[in-house]
């Protein structure tokens, strides 16, 4: 039984236990259908005889602007990556603002400039929208909201139910960039170049992995919670257990190092140009192969497996030959990254 909530916390939005707490606590109770139930990246429909995907995210990042993106790239991405997640080839999004009276008009442009060059590559139009202005202070300058639909590549079925015993988890690259590279913009902190955000859409990379391996189980992007919320929501959901190896874990040792120093754990950063996939061990060599030809995913690996036990949990073979359970991020490490 899910505790029930007595007020909104802030760690409410980390995407982690508090957020799944809230969600089956008040949002599924009131909303419930098959649709929703199956809390995928967006919901898998049927309209008029097509098999669609329809998802929707709001962005609220601080700072607006930071290396590698800013909240209008992060906004078209983020809703191109969860229909690519459920095995959709994106077509078409909305886009909402909710702008700050006082908010300058030339970063306003300049945002609107970043979602069309983004919606450019990913191969989608913006086709509707909305806006509105609200006092000073009301919001932070700029919040955004998109929402997109999409058609499902035959043959997919992206789903956690057929995750299984024996299957190889996959990651497309470096953890924790997106992160850090927000967090030291925000604080003033001096990085090097190459940390940079990888904001970026993925649905071309999904589409020729899906058009030559449809055997491909499940598909997510480690956002909000990390590699290590995620995993445990699939492990959760498909009621098996997931193991990583340590050793093989790509995090940049630039990255690593800033997360000894404040404190957090790249398996809990966010990304948002990464996908994690999970295949039979026998399709995993043709899926890195996709993989490492495409820009997005030159450093794709295997990083574990799927178990039998621990059943609905996720552990780490460390490098001394340790497991280490890795829960759900349990409150908020990182404020207002996506």
């Amino acid at each position: 039984m899910h505790k029930k909530q007595e007020q909104i916390l802030l760690g409410h939005g980390s995407g982690g236990r508090l957020s799944h707490d809230l969600l089956k606590s008040i949002i599924l109770p009131a909303f419930s259908n098959p649709a929703l139930d199956e809390l995928h990246d967006g919901a898998r429909v049927l309209a008029g005889g097509a098999s669609l995907a329809f998802a929707t995210d709001s962005y609220v990042v601080k700072p607006r602007f930071f290396p590698g993106g800013d909240i209008g790239k992060l906004a078209v991405c983020g809703t191109v990556n969860d229909l690519a997640m459920c095995g959709a080839v994106p077509l078409y999004l909305s886009a909402g603002f909710i702008l700050e009276e006082g908010l300058p008009a030339a970063e306003l442009e300049r945002i609107v400039a970043s979602m069309r060059l983004a919606a450019r590559e990913a191969g989608v139009q913006i086709v509707t929208g909305d806006t509105k202005v609200v006092e000073k202070g009301a919001v932070d300058g700029i919040y955004i909201n998109t929402a997109g639909i999409g058609l499902l590549q035959p043959g997919a079925d992206i789903t956690a139910k057929r995750v299984k015993p024996g299957q190889a988890v996959i990651v497309s690259g470096y953890l924790g960039d997106h992160a850090i590279a927000v967090m030291s913009e925000r604080h003033g902190l001096t990085l090097p170049a190459k940390i940079v955000s990888d904001c970026a859409p993925l649905n071309k990379l999904i589409q020729a992995m899906l058009t030559e391996v449809p055997a491909i189980t499940m598909l997510r992007d480690p956002t909000r919670g990390g590699l290590a919320t995620t995993l445990n929501e699939i492990a959760g959901d498909a009621g098996v257990g997931i193991i990583l190896e340590e050793s093989l874990l790509p995090v940049r040792p630039e990255v690593q190092a800033v997360c000894e120093i404040l404190g957090f754990d790249p398996l809990y950063l966010a990304n948002e140009g990464k996908v994690v996939v999970f295949v039979e061990k026998e399709y995993s060599n043709k899926v890195l192969t996709i993989m490492r030809q495409h820009p997005l995913a030159g450093e794709a690996c295997i990083i574990g497996s799927v178990t039998e036990q621990p059943a609905g949990q996720v552990a780490l073979k460390t490098t001394v030959g340790g497991l280490r359970l890795l829960d759900m991020l349990s409150g908020e490490q990182l404020p207002r990254i996506c």
